[in-house]
């Protein structure tokens, strides 16, 4: 049986541990639970780390990769310094849809979901985030990948970013899995989950009935951040 980690156990929790803070930035009001490592701004996209959680023994723990799910080194150079792959790209996704609030608010959801979820798979980080983030945009699939066509939005923002060729091309041939109902690759299955716990929090967030079961997600960490999202719509 696996232990659980006291500090991660809700049975040991208390009332405050599931609080409200500030965004930095925008001012935006963010909900965290006590083991949400960070939560993203929906209003501007900006990352927050949780105050009250502490990760110091992930440092030495020996079970610290099974009960974060992912290795806490591993995803450094994606976040570290404030020119980070993803400030950069949170930043494009912003520009690109301008005043259209409600798509940003949805491509950061599924950004963030995408974030949780690639941390206890097997996928490539930086594709899948990529993805997550420009799925949206990604218009035209052909044009986004095709060699000497006009490349579409999502491509466009790839190549502002630096994003090597190779790297840009496996980003593409995802979007092109999503709209078109592709083969599961460990890339794929991340981001349709997180595009469907999007859409459960949109749901949820509507005071609409939401029947688990009838729910198809392909990873089991999407079962539980399914029923984390209906436990913090609960919550007053």
């Amino acid at each position: 049986m696996k232990a659980i980690c006291p500090g991660q156990d809700t049975r040991f929790w208390k009332p405050d541990d599931i609080f409200e803070l500030p965004c930095g930035k925008c001012g935006a009001t963010v909900e965290f639970f006590r083991d949400d490592v960070f939560r993203r701004c929906r209003r501007c996209g900006h990352r927050i780390e949780n105050p009250k959680m502490t990760l110091g023994c992930a440092q030495w723990c020996e079970h610290a990769q099974e009960c974060l799910g992912y290795d806490p080194k591993e995803f450094a150079e994606l976040y570290d310094g404030e020119d980070s792959f993803l400030g950069r790209l949170v930043e494009a996704v912003k520009e690109r849809f301008g005043p259209d609030r409600e798509s940003l608010t949805h491509a950061l959801a599924v950004l963030e979901y995408a974030e949780d979820l690639v941390r206890s798979e097997k996928a490539n980080p930086k594709v899948v985030l990529a993805a997550a983030a420009l799925h949206t945009l990604a218009g035209d699939q052909a044009r986004c990948s095709d060699a000497g066509e006009t490349p579409g939005p999502a491509r466009e923002v790839l190549d502002e970013l630096g994003v090597h060729w190779e790297a840009a091309g496996r980003v593409c041939r995802l979007l092109g899995g999503l709209a078109a109902g592709g083969e599961d690759t460990p890339e794929l299955s991340v981001v349709r989950d997180a595009e469907a716990l999007a859409d459960l929090e949109d749901r949820a967030g509507r005071g609409d009935a939401v029947d688990l079961a009838s729910q198809s997600f392909r990873l089991e960490l999407s079962k539980d951040l399914a029923q984390r999202i209906l436990a913090r719509r609960a919550h007053p």
